[in-house]
């Protein structure tokens, strides 16, 4: 695991540092039933890579389990996130959707902030 304090408000594992080891690990503590999906797509990600001859899926793959596990640290904003997004996916009001689509954000760019994600999908 990383060496970073642990938060109270992360539930007792700090964000690890975005490499294989460290992300399984604490997925495997704190979301134990998608290290499943964690190693399917790592081994997608692998044969990706080395049949583009390039670093970009194994760099994409890192980006998006580390925002999973920033998110997944906090059990209550990992819940509300899971209820907006099932909110959105049959809301009819467009205010509605707005309101939705902008507290998804928020939780999307912390938790990207927390696990050291470039803004607004930079590479």
């Amino acid at each position: 695991m990383s060496t970073a304090a642990e938060r109270p408000d992360g539930g007792g594992v700090p964000q690890p540092a975005a490499t294989v080891e460290e992300l399984r690990t604490a997925l495997a503590r704190i979301a134990p039933d998608a290290v499943a999906t964690f190693d399917a797509e790592r081994a997608a990600a692998v044969a990706r890579a080395r049949q583009d001859v390039s670093s970009a899926p194994m760099r994409r793959f890192l980006r998006q389990w580390a925002l999973h596990v920033a998110i997944e640290r906090h059990p209550d904003l990992a819940a509300r996130l899971r209820h907006l997004e099932a909110r959105a996916a049959y809301v009819t009001d467009v205010e509605e959707g707005r309101m939705i689509a902008a507290e998804i954000g928020r939780i999307l760019d912390k938790a990207a902030a927390e696990a050291g994600l470039p803004h607004g999908g930079e590479s």
